[in-house]
């Protein structure tokens, strides 16, 4: 892919979190945080990126299902070109299929050429809704966001952001991490925030924004798919039906059959970073192992106090 590096250099008033999520110090950018490696990537996409109208975007905030979504849309999207004996999952992971926009495509500032790829194209992203390029919205493509309740994403970030650190430094306690993700401070956060951009979107424009929630998805994930599907605009046909390819779809993009793929197990990405650091549990409530009462109290009163006065609620919230 031929980039060019040429995007220039950006005033921008930055504000350093210097210790707490010390793996990836953090810079305050139009009220949300991002890591600061990663600024030049994200000012790159805003500026560079050029959506069609037949681009499907993946949005989540991080160790929020990312890399479950990005399996089950690819699967799903390219199913009448894979099949699954000899998918490009058994070999790949799921963050290398869907590269996203700012960390990969757009990284240090690069532009890459998009306009040889087939349409449509399957493109994923950290960034919050009002982050997102302006030709994205423009140009009215499909944006699915999948969002998880907060008790367990902040759990599976402590985790996935203490994997990063140097082997000499220890990790950070939990306690530091809470007050500041509490405090809105984590990355693309606030999350509550990051939450309501997207949340909005679906209300408003529901044919072109599909809101789920990571519970539900593991609740029910046939129905869900199904739903996917039909909004990607591949609704399973009666004869996939009949096969039952939902159900295989679903045991294929699964936790523990992905877990168990040796490229998940051994595999790097294209950072080299490990594959293995994008999978922890995949369960729903963990953070009940984790959090004291203070802690899931202080998360569920800000929780209601920043969302359900907009309808959005999470069902383990307040228990």
């Amino acid at each position: 892919m031929d980039t060019s590096n040429i995007v220039p250099e950006h005033e921008v008033p930055l504000s350093i979190v210097e210790k707490g999520w010390k793996s990836s110090h953090l810079t305050q950018y139009q009220g949300f945080w991002l890591p600061l490696k990663f600024l030049s990537g994200v000012m790159a996409c805003r500026e560079r990126f050029e959506a069609c109208k037949d681009d499907i975007i993946l949005n989540t905030t991080p160790k929020s299902g990312t890399t479950w979504l990005k399996a089950l849309t690819f699967t799903i999207f390219t199913r009448t070109r894979h099949d699954l004996d000899n998918h490009p999952l058994l070999t790949t992971n799921p963050r290398e299929l869907v590269p996203y926009l700012e960390l990969d495509l757009y990284a240090d500032g690069k532009v890459p050429v998009l306009t040889n790829l087939p349409s449509p194209r399957l493109f994923s992203s950290h960034l919050p809704y009002e982050l997102l390029p302006t030709s994205i919205i423009e140009s009215n493509c499909r944006i699915i966001y999948l969002c998880r309740n907060p008790k367990d994403t902040f759990v599976s970030l402590w985790y996935f952001l203490n994997n990063f650190l140097p082997e000499d430094e220890p990790p950070v306690p939990i306690e530091e991490a809470f007050e500041l993700f509490h405090g809105g401070i984590s990355i693309f956060g606030p999350f509550w925030e990051h939450l309501l951009g997207y949340w909005k979107a679906s209300l408003e424009r529901p044919e072109r924004v599909l809101f789920m929630k990571y519970e539900e998805l593991k609740e029910d994930p046939t129905f869900h798919l199904r739903r996917l599907a039909e909004f990607l605009g591949f609704p399973f046909s009666i004869e996939e039906e009949r096969q039952g390819l939902v159900e295989k779809i679903e045991r294929f993009c699964s936790f523990e059959s992905l877990t168990s793929l040796e490229v998940n197990k051994s595999g790097k990405t294209r950072r080299g970073n490990p594959n293995k650091n994008f999978f922890r549990r995949g369960i729903v409530g963990d953070w009940k192992n984790h959090l004291t009462a203070e802690m899931s109290e202080k998360l569920d009163q800000l929780s209601q106090q920043k969302l359900e006065a907009f309808g959005l609620t999470f069902k383990d919230v307040g228990k």
